[in-house]
């Protein structure tokens, strides 16, 4: 007997030192070392179970070897996903809690009367205004509030539901059947789109010199339900108009501290972007790239009305123009009238003559003809190079000036960034 635990305790010393040798084997990547644990299969019998602990496959033997990727910058086409213009609501609000039927009861005071209190109320829904964002994408399609608590006996009244409360960005406009009923254009603009129901009433409500052990509680009353649409404005100073591949989203770049898609091949921009032009007074301009514009876009067209919405809100345009493209003039008249066919007297806001892709040829030749068709001023650039473009930032500042002066009268104060 003595023998036979003496042989089993020497197999189990023996299996921990060959688990200990395989476990440093892993750890300092000795490959030499895993030569001794072919010793394990021919000293272990069969019914010998030896357990290698300690082993670990997360050493670097066993890890896969992974390079470092860096992030791909999002294409235009992935970031239109993001950004949303456009959202139908559906809003409801929270019920109120039912009001409680109890009578109170204890030791020496067997008929105390009735003490069911009364529910809480509902919770609302609050379309609030959020500078840090900017798209209706985080905008879900359904909200719906929390009821407020049922009463409870001993008088105790039940907890009215918090309002819950949705995030858009500045410039929304919202509209119940088309008709607008709030424009939330500042930040920190609350809209309460839909009201809570109020709690129901205890029987305590109901004790009167009449009657008194009233049996009667009322429930809650639903909470408002409502459908709205969302529409986004984009709120800028200045907005870049023109036809796709005018260049106004090198113009942007060129100018403020906005990075929109921009490469050597011909596309549209599919999303507005605001972009800041900064003075050396700390004054600041936003100044919004709309999406190109097409014939017939008022009959929404292409990207249509869905963006023609966007220049609404700048205060004065810039008319970026194709000086590459024969007749530039006509590409004036033509944004023009998109503009005023989808709003009348639209065009007519100030605004400035921007002849763009200076640095091609017969772009000189271009810009004399285009300064005879037109009485305003013309300010030739190019967004490549950045040739004149100090001209336009400081004419840009120019108009903003005279829009702070002519806003002083009286009229509403510009948005301040």
């Amino acid at each position: 007997m003595i023998n036979t635990l003496t042989r089993l305790r020497s197999q189990r010393c023996l299996a921990q030192e060959m688990g200990r040798i395989f476990y440093q084997a892993c750890v300092r990547k000795d490959l030499e070392s895993f030569r001794l644990v072919g010793v394990i299969n021919v000293l272990a019998t069969p019914r010998t179970l030896i357990r290698v602990r300690h082993v670990s496959t997360s050493c670097a033997l066993c890890a896969k070897v992974r390079g470092f990727q860096k992030k791909k910058d999002l294409s235009e086409k992935k970031l239109t996903r993001h950004f949303v213009d456009h959202r139908n609501v559906k809003l409801i609000a929270g019920a109120g809690g039912k009001g409680a039927c109890t009578f109170h009861s204890e030791p020496r005071k067997e008929w105390g009367g009735p003490d069911g209190g009364n529910g809480g109320d509902g919770g609302n829904i609050i379309i609030k205004v959020d500078r840090q964002i900017k798209s209706l994408a985080q905008v879900s399609t359904v909200y719906k509030a929390d009821d407020g608590e049922s009463g409870g006996n001993k008088n105790c009244y039940g907890r009215n539901a918090s309002s819950t409360y949705i995030s858009v960005p500045m410039g929304t406009v919202v509209k119940d059947q088309g008709r607008t009923v709030a424009d939330l254009s500042q930040h920190g603009l609350e809209y309460v789109a839909v009201f809570g129901g109020s709690g129901g009433k205890g029987n305590r409500f109901f004790l009167s010199n009449e009657n008194r052990a009233p049996l009667t509680a009322t429930p809650g009353e639903s909470g408002q339900e409502r459908l709205l649409q969302l529409e986004l404005r984009t709120m800028a100073h200045a907005g870049l108009v023109g036809f796709p591949n005018a260049g106004k989203s090198s113009l942007l770049r060129a100018i403020s501290n906005a990075k929109p898609a921009v490469a050597a091949y011909p596309f549209t921009t599919l999303n507005p972007h605001v972009g800041i032009v900064k003075y050396r007074d700390h004054e600041q301009v936003a100044v919004a790239d709309i999406p190109g514009i097409i014939h017939g876009a008022h009959l929404n067209r292409g990207l249509g009305i869905s963006f023609l919405r966007h220049i609404e809100r700048c205060r004065f345009l810039l008319f970026v123009l194709d000086l590459a493209s024969p007749e530039p003039w006509t590409q004036l008249h033509q944004l023009r009238y998109e503009l005023n066919q989808y709003e009348p007297g639209l065009s007519n806001r100030p605004h400035a003559i921007v002849a763009n892709k200076m640095d091609l040829p017969g772009a000189r030749g271009n810009l004399e003809a285009l300064r005879s068709h037109v009485s305003q001023r013309v300010i030739p650039v190019s967004a490549l190079t950045g040739q004149n473009t100090e001209e336009l930032i400081l004419h840009l500042r120019e108009l903003y000036d005279g829009y702070l002066q002519g806003e002083s009268t009286g009229e509403d104060r510009p948005t301040r960034w």
